[in-house]
């Protein structure tokens, strides 16, 4: 997904100067297959909280939970008493490992240049040696779901509301040497920037915007979005010949091949679309093209609840910590959001949209609370519903026998900022919670 290939060796030298090494495990404890974690409060988000609970870990996998679940004679105990355990926590949207220094344009990988790449994968431009990886894990950040965009730089700045395919997402542990040992699922979602209308244009003559009428921006578009059209009919045209099982009346191609995946309702498809108009565009596509549909951003969510709610579509929402979009809008219109969908019946998510801030997923969360979004909800939007959302609920989002062992112990409730994590668990290991802002501390706390 690199259209800055010629510079890996450079980006390659720069990010490892100013990162930590990769992730290890946790020096506090040797290294095991099992893990037993005893006498802490177990959060499970399946059930009621187990007081003085025993976790145990084997494999990569959650063994046994419960009040009198015995420790295995061949366990590495760790004494959790007073201290509480919680599933991981999951950034459901963000951009963790294709983008590094904002003002480097060397280190952005976020996409291609081209408008259609469904056959493409951010996992393969996933950098697992980036600092905000170390960052977030340490935050009780466990896994998340990496997004590809838009190419970057000025084509993609002036290309406004098109819109287009940017490629799969991927859903990954925050942890592992190579993309392959992070990797959840390399393709969990497909991702479509949807069209929006922008009576705002950029002119390269003048380098500055200018308006333009509303109807000429209205038909820009309702071309882009039968540009969508095109490519789902010929996605839908292909399958049906990969299905007549004649190879002569087809030539293989890699696009459509992955962009049929998503009809009748097969890989979900993340539509990023923040307007009233392409919410609604969005829904009555996915109802023509049988679509598992998640929205992505929903701004202006809270004028289409009550669809969203009857289609059973789930909305991963931005940062809550953020000011209104338009000048009218009052000023907790963020921060309500959250509360307004939950209370219509949508399942929501948080998701960061960046990777330097994906750190701050559970006080996104949290931020909503006061303004109508209940703890619980709060809590099971970075954990249990991000999973189920993306279809991985089988595998993590609670503390169940059989699942991922992917869990925090920290020394509170994780929504509240003073709570610190103590230990991180991915996969079933403890992981080293050292990181570039920890290294920093300590040597500006030593300073002479």
């Amino acid at each position: 997904m690199n259209a800055h290939r010629v510079a890996l060796p450079a980006i390659a030298t720069l990010l490892l100067a100013a990162a930590p090494l990769f992730a290890q495990h946790d020096p506090r404890v040797e290294p095991a297959d099992v893990y037993a974690i005893t006498g802490a409060t177990i959060h499970t988000l399946a059930g009621p909280a187990i007081e003085g609970g025993t976790l145990v870990l084997r494999d990569g996998e959650i063994e046994a939970v419960g009040s009198g679940v015995e420790v295995p004679a061949d366990a590495r105990v760790i004494d959790a008493e007073g201290l509480h355990v919680y599933p991981g926590l999951v950034d459901a949207y963000s951009r963790l490992g294709l983008t590094e220094i904002g003002a480097v344009e060397a280190s952005q990988d976020l996409g291609e240049i081209t408008q259609w790449n469904p056959h493409l994968t951010s996992a393969t431009a996933i950098h697992p040696a980036s600092a905000h990886l170390d960052v977030a894990r340490a935050n009780g950040i466990t896994h998340a779901l990496v997004a590809p965009g838009e190419g970057g730089g000025l084509f993609s700045f002036a290309q406004g509301g098109e819109g287009g395919i940017p490629g799969r997402a991927a859903f990954v542990h925050l942890d592992g040497w190579t993309v392959e040992e992070m990797e959840i699922d390399d393709s969990v979602a497909m991702v479509i920037q949807w069209p929006t209308i922008r009576t705002e244009t950029f002119d390269f003559s003048t380098f500055d915007f200018e308006e333009r009428p509303y109807t000429e921006a209205k038909e820009e578009f309702d071309e882009n979005v039968r540009a969508l059209e095109e490519w789902f009919e010929a996605a839908a045209h292909y399958r049906q010949a990969v299905d007549r099982g004649d190879p002569a009346r087809f030539e293989r191609n890699l696009k459509l091949e992955h962009l049929a995946r998503t009809l009748g309702g097969g890989l979900p498809v993340i539509a990023v679309a923040n307007e009233k108009r392409s919410i609604e565009s969005a829904l009555e596509f996915a109802e023509r093209h049988d679509l598992d549909l998640v929205i992505a951003g929903g701004d202006d969510a809270r004028e289409v609840k009550e669809e969203l709610a009857r289609r059973e579509v789930p909305v991963i929402l931005g940062p809550t910590q953020s000011l209104p979009d338009e000048e009218d809008d009052p000023y907790h219109s963020p921060m309500s959001l959250a509360g307004e969908l939950h209370e219509a019946g949508v399942t929501i998510a948080f998701g960061t949209f960046t990777s330097a801030d994906s750190r701050t997923v559970p006080y996104e969360a949290a931020t909503a609370v006061p303004f109508g979004l209940p703890r619980e909800a709060a809590l099971r939007a970075i954990t249990v519903n991000p999973a189920a959302i993306l279809g991985v609920g089988d595998r993590l989002g609670t503390i169940e026998a059989g699942k991922i062992g992917n869990v925090i112990v920290t020394g509170g409730d994780p929504l509240e900022i003073r709570t610190p994590v103590e230990w991180v668990f991915i996969d079933g290991m403890p992981v080293d919670r050292s990181n570039r802002h920890r290294a920093l501390y300590r040597e500006y706390r030593a300073r002479p």
